[in-house]
C-alpha cells in the first residue's frame, strides 16, 4: 500500500489556487507556468507561488520539460494521488444517483452506455505523446482515480486505480457505471495509443477501489 500525502483541506479555498487546479484538471496534461499564467491573465511569478503551494499540499506534480535551448522549464500536472477534499454539493451526487436509477441494467443499455463512454473518452484524451503510459496516468489522475502504473513486460500499459470518483453511483448500479468507465478508458486509449487495445478492465468494490486496467 502506497502512503498518500496529507492534504490541506482548505488549500483550494484561495480563489486563484482553485482556478489553477481547475485549469490543470481540465488540461489533463503537464502545462508550463507561463502558459497557465497567460490562460488565467495573471503574472507568472504569482502563479508560480500558487503552483508551489499546491505542489507542497500534494495536489500537483512538478516536472522538467525541455523546449529548445536553455534550461528546462517547470511543467505542472495533477498528482496521481490528488484528493483535494471537500464535498460536492449534495444535489450533484443526488443527480448522478437518480440518473443511474433511471437506466435499466439490461445488456443492450449497458452496451450503448459503453459506446457513449468511448466517445467521451476520445474527447477527454490529451494530445498524443511518446510515453502513452505516463499520459494515461496523467488523464486518470485529473479525473480523480489516483492511478498507479504497475510494472509489466507483456503489455503497453498496466495501471491500478486507487480511488473511484463514481463510487456512490456505482454502488447503485455497478454494471452500468463500470460500463461507462470501461468505454471512457477505451476511448482515451484510442487517442493516446491507437495501436493499444484494452485487454483487461477489472472493476473492484467502488468503496475500496483498486480497479485494474491493462492495454497492449
Amino acid at each position: 500500500m502506497v502512503d498518500l500525502p496529507d492534504f490541506e483541506p482548505d488549500v483550494l479555498s484561495q480563489p486563484t489556487r482553485a482556478r489553477i487546479f481547475a485549469l490543470l484538471t481540465e488540461r489533463r496534461e503537464p502545462t508550463g507556468t507561463e502558459e497557465i499564467a497567460t490562460e488565467l491573465g495573471l503574472h507568472p511569478n504569482g502563479v508560480r507561488r500558487h503552483l508551489e503551494h499546491l505542489t507542497e499540499a500534494g495536489l500537483l506534480n512538478r516536472s522538467k520539460h525541455h523546449r529548445g535551448r536553455g534550461r528546462p522549464g517547470d511543467h505542472w500536472s495533477v498528482a496521481p494521488g490528488a484528493n483535494p477534499g471537500g464535498d460536492r454539493p449534495t444535489a450533484y451526487a443526488d443527480l448522478a444517483n437518480w440518473l443511474i436509477r433511471a437506466f435499466p441494467s439490461d445488456r443492450g443499455e449497458v452496451s450503448q452506455v459503453e459506446r457513449t463512454g468511448r466517445e467521451i473518452g476520445r474527447e477527454l484524451a490529451p494530445p498524443r505523446k511518446e510515453d502513452s503510459a505516463a499520459a494515461f496516468r496523467e488523464v486518470m489522475a485529473a479525473l480523480g482515480f489516483q492511478p498507479r502504473l504497475e510494472p509489466a513486460e507483456d503489455v503497453r500499459i498496466a495501471c491500478s486505480l486507487g480511488n473511484c470518483p463514481y463510487r456512490d453511483a456505482a454502488a447503485r448500479n455497478q454494471e452500468l457505471v463500470c460500463g461507462l468507465h470501461r468505454g471512457i478508458t477505451a476511448g482515451i486509449l484510442d487517442e493516446l495509443d491507437p495501436d493499444a487495445e484494452l485487454i483487461t478492465f477489472e472493476p473492484k468494490d467502488p468503496y475500496t477501489a483498486g480497479c485494474l486496467v491493462r492495454a497492449g
